[in-house]
């Protein structure tokens, strides 16, 4: 073969968000630190040529993620890893984490102990450890125990030309959120609305980053709220999520970032306090099990460190590789798959 860059993928979904691992053939990423990295990746021309490589068409599409396996720098930690979607590198992800932990056990990377194995993620966030459940060479559940998460702001108002005034919680959990109560914009959280759904959370995501600036005050890397969340509640106490996403498709899984920036939401408001436990469920169904272990703080603020436990599961051995004919090597998103918010990339 021709191929002037391969890259091995191993295809994995949590709860039916796609997290494909970067397994083989990644290249040198610079940077002494993760945070450093993800900030190569969103600021130089290599780090966006290799991310629109993996996620663009015609090697990648709009659904789901590449995890970019990466030498850990922290002495405790296993593996370290940056997640690459269609519109950046992203500091931290609950489902990729899952996709991760169960790529690093089930391909051997990391040695699986039954009945349990606890691996250690790094990302630019911080330590992400991952308590798995295995079985029979299997990799059955993945718990992780999150980064610490906490409120920017709570109740934020945000004018819009289409719903008018509405409130949303600024809250990080890995990486910033807008969390909005679903019924603001008329709309349930169901197969059926995931079009209008995705189109309401890129307007308001757009709305609020030019309005409002938040970066972590630990972490400059991190900054500008990268999803809007929409969530509502069953009367089961459940909590229904629908996290949106560039160019305007929904989170198949519960998002456990998502959730645990809702959870510092919940703590904030006295609706959740330690020891609890509750049910998240996507817009296809599928469960994450979210728990509020402990309280911490973040540069003074109040903190709370999630638990986040779902399954991932892998389908597929993918190599991608470049032809250094290709006339696309730098990858193409049209409006017709991509949606409006595509334009010229």
């Amino acid at each position: 073969m021709r191929w002037k860059r391969t890259i091995q993928l191993l295809d994995v979904h949590a709860e039916g968000e796609i997290g494909r691992v970067a397994i083989g053939g990644v290249p040198k990423i610079p940077g002494e630190t993760i945070a450093a990295q993800l900030h190569w990746l969103n600021t130089d021309p290599k780090g966006d040529e290799l991310r629109r490589f993996l996620c663009l068409e015609p090697r990648g599409a709009p659904i789901g993620s590449v995890n970019l396996l990466l030498p850990a720098r922290h002495p405790e930690a296993d593996a370290a890893f940056i997640i690459l979607q269609p519109d950046q590198a992203h500091a931290s992800s609950g489902s990729n984490s899952i996709c991760v932990t169960t790529a690093l056990l089930e391909s051997g990377i990391v040695e699986m102990q039954e009945p349990e194995t606890i691996v250690t993620l790094e990302t630019a966030a911080g330590l992400v450890k991952a308590t798995a459940t295995c079985r029979d060479g299997r990799c059955e559940k993945v718990k992780l125990t999150m980064v610490p998460s906490f409120v920017h702001e709570l109740d934020v108002e945000i004018d819009t030309p289409h719903w008018g005034r509405i409130k949303a919680d600024l809250c990080y959990g890995g990486i910033f959120y807008a969390l909005v109560d679903v019924g603001q914009i008329g709309l349930t959280i169901e197969k059926a609305n995931a079009a209008g759904l995705v189109q309401a959370g890129m307007i308001l995501k757009e709305l609020i980053n030019r309005d409002i600036k938040v970066v972590h005050p630990e972490i400059p890397a991190i900054s500008g709220v990268a999803y809007v969340m929409f969530r509502d509640s069953e009367a089961d106490g459940t909590v229904r999520t629908c996290t949106t996403m560039w160019p305007g498709r929904a989170d198949r899984s519960p998002c456990g970032t998502g959730n645990s920036a809702n959870l510092a939401a919940l703590h904030a408001r006295g609706k959740a306090k330690v020891g609890d436990v509750f049910t998240s469920k996507s817009i296809i169904g599928s469960e994450f099990e979210v728990g509020l272990q402990a309280l911490t703080e973040v540069a003074g603020r109040p903190a709370v460190i999630p638990t986040i436990t779902g399954r991932g599961f892998t389908f597929g051995l993918t190599q991608v590789a470049l032809d250094p004919f290709d006339p696309h090597p730098g990858g193409f998103a049209l409006t017709d798959v991509w949606g409006p918010s595509a334009g010229e990339i």
